[in-house]
């Protein structure tokens, strides 16, 4: 399944993909503050396309104008997430290479994957989070209209024997829905 926004193309990661992911995956300032390590080489973004991102609801972004992907969105439904959900709830995780920070290229794709999660999968809930001084990973949910639920300390991470402080935001379908209908109501009385 693939998703479309203005300038994005959200589908599922290849194999070919390997190189571009290597190329934004192995910066450091990507991974580590989103829990997971850097990628040591073309062949470990290969592995990690088979072993992680060729789950379900897991997207490369990718730009129209390219073709090409410069990061990802997924959606993890119930027990796919770590939160401990039902399955009618979901959790949103995203990252972005660094070339392409600042462009609200991360909050195009999240709201296109919100909008499929209410509406596409009837989904009551979603849930997302972020490790403590990701304060861009932060800015994205509270533009996406994500409000905060609570803190966590001492979650571990895709890094080995790491802990890190995570605030978790939610938004219900009932809070979409209302925030939808004003954009609405502010776009006709312009």
């Amino acid at each position: 399944m693939t998703h479309e926004t203005d300038r994005l193309i959200l589908r599922p990661w290849e194999e070919a993909d390997a190189e571009e992911l290597y190329r934004y995956a192995s910066h450091p300032d990507v991974g580590p503050i989103a829990g997971w390590p850097v990628h040591t080489s073309v062949e470990n973004s290969r592995q990690i396309i088979r072993d992680v991102l060729s789950a379900p609801e897991t997207y490369a972004v990718v730009l129209k104008e390219t073709g090409r992907p410069v990061g990802c969105v997924g959606l993890m439904i119930g027990t796919a997430s770590n939160i401990g959900i039902p399955d009618t709830e979901g959790e949103i995780g995203y990252w972005i290479g660094v070339p392409y920070w600042g462009q609200g290229l991360i909050p195009e794709a999240v709201r296109a994957i919100i909008r499929y999660a209410f509406l596409d999968l009837g989904l009551k809930k979603l849930w997302c989070g972020y490790f403590d001084g990701n304060e861009k990973s932060k800015r994205v949910q509270e533009k996406c209209g994500f409000r905060y639920h609570h803190t966590a300390q001492d979650v571990p991470c895709q890094i080995e024997g790491l802990l890190r402080t995570e605030h978790v935001n939610c938004i219900t379908r009932e809070e979409w829905d209302k925030a939808r209908a004003q954009d609405g109501n502010n776009h006709r009385s312009r």
